[in-house]
């Protein structure tokens, strides 16, 4: 891991991102690219786009940008790291997107206050937006965890063939920060299984990969989303992460409201991997 993405608003939020960007920056030897997207006034945006970069209005947005960059770089927390920063004119969500295409981007963190709205996934629509089309894993953080430590990741998954295309890379993840993996199942009235059915289901999918230092765990609970939860909680976890579809955003074992209640509700960080 190389080279961290992480968008920038200036919120408390995105401050809270950077932060932990920077921390596994130290520990990996990454470096950030901080990147805000810059929502202009139509009618500058249409100038900007005639070939009048020099007009007042925009020098002046750009200005006080750049301005607020370099109060965010000065923080002791970046300290040693390579920040590179840029400015682009595009909707957050197509502007994160193109950015971590273009720069070979590794990881995108992503900072969210956890909104609670149904039309709402994260926060507003686009960090689900970028969940749902990142080809590369988004860490998505909800307060300040700029002393997080990568110890006990829980994989929440239903361990069928197709989360398989990705697991290699969660095992990488993992191996970077020497954490333990914690594969979890969620058992549920609603779609209950046997303990030896699923243990069977679990011990063929990880037949086919090396993992250093892993457990396994088949939890019973109301709904998958506090079942991962309350696990996350029993055993303090440092991270959940789960795989996604591109075309929902959310895995198969995660629909939209259990995605939902578990981003919403989750303290801690989670990180999804686009299957």
């Amino acid at each position: 891991m190389k080279r961290i993405l992480v968008p920038i608003d200036f919120s408390e939020q995105a401050n809270c991102a950077a932060k932990v960007a920077a921390k596994i920056a130290k520990q990996v030897g990454a470096e950030i690219f901080l990147l805000h997207m810059l929502e202009l006034p139509e009618g500058v945006i249409d100038a900007m786009s005639g070939g009048d970069n020099s007009a007042p209005a925009s020098l002046l947005f750009m200005r006080k940008v750049h301005e607020r960059f370099d109060e965010l770089k000065a923080q002791k927390f970046f300290t040693g790291i390579n920040v590179i920063e840029s400015v682009h004119f595009h909707k957050t969500f197509d502007g994160v997107i193109a950015e971590s295409k273009k720069q070979n981007i590794d990881l995108v963190v992503m900072g969210s206050s956890g909104a609670t709205g149904l039309k709402e996934i994260l926060v507003g629509s686009n960090t689900e937006k970028v969940v749902r089309h990142s080809d590369v894993p988004v860490l998505v953080v909800k307060k300040d965890s700029s002393d997080l430590a990568i110890n006990d990741i829980v994989f929440a998954s239903d361990f069928a063939n197709d989360s398989k295309a990705k697991f290699q890379n969660i095992i990488d993840f993992a191996a970077i920060f020497n954490a333990k993996l914690h594969l979890l199942y969620i058992n549920t009235a609603s779609n209950f299984s046997s303990t030896k059915k699923i243990s069977n289901t679990i011990n063929s999918f990880v037949t086919d990969f090396n993992i250093p230092d892993f457990e396994t765990y088949i939890y019973n609970d109301v709904s998958i989303e506090k079942g991962i939860l309350n696990y996350a909680s029993e055993i303090n976890a440092d991270l959940i992460a789960i795989n996604t579809h591109g075309r929902s955003g959310l895995s198969r074992l995660l629909n939209a409201s259990i995605g939902q209640e578990l981003t919403n509700h989750a303290i801690r960080p989670v990180i999804t991997f686009k299957i």
